[in-house]
């Protein structure tokens, strides 16, 4: 099992990155980044998003060390980040259970990998879409 600390440090070394670069594409400090690789510290839940994207690996990857492929749960990066901007961090743990929870219908299955991405897609369009209108009939007054 790869701890956090490890995870980043072999994503840094296998993308060829130093960690003064790593420090600048995610607007740390370098001190900062080597608190990450050594364990002594853990980022905020921004600065892990922005290093998962530098590492170009998942977050679920950086913050679970039972997850071993770095590229686990990348498909639904995109739509967690449109409901963040959207709706901000609350609405993402609902977005990403309902994802899970959908997942779940793979089990087994042979599906290409365009096709999970299309299940996806159409499960987060009509999910920001019942936001939306949950946030015209109960958001606030005016």
């Amino acid at each position: 099992m790869k701890t956090y600390a490890l995870k980043v440090k072999e994503a840094r070394e296998i993308s060829g990155l130093s960690q003064r670069e790593l420090a600048n594409m995610v607007g740390v400090s370098q001190r900062a980044i080597t608190a990450y690789e050594t364990g002594v510290s853990l980022p905020r839940g921004t600065t892990v998003r922005k290093l998962a994207k530098a590492l170009k690996v998942s977050v679920e990857y950086l913050i679970n060390d039972e997850i071993t492929d770095p590229l686990h749960g990348i498909e639904k990066e995109p739509f967690l980040a449109e409901v963040r901007e959207r709706f901000g961090g609350r609405s993402v743990h609902e977005a990403d259970t309902l994802l899970k929870q959908n997942i779940a219908l793979f089990a087994g299955g042979e599906l290409t990998q365009e096709a999970k991405d299309a299940f996806f897609e159409s499960v987060m369009r009509a999910y920001l879409s019942c936001k939306e209108e949950a946030k015209t009939i109960y958001g606030r007054k005016k």
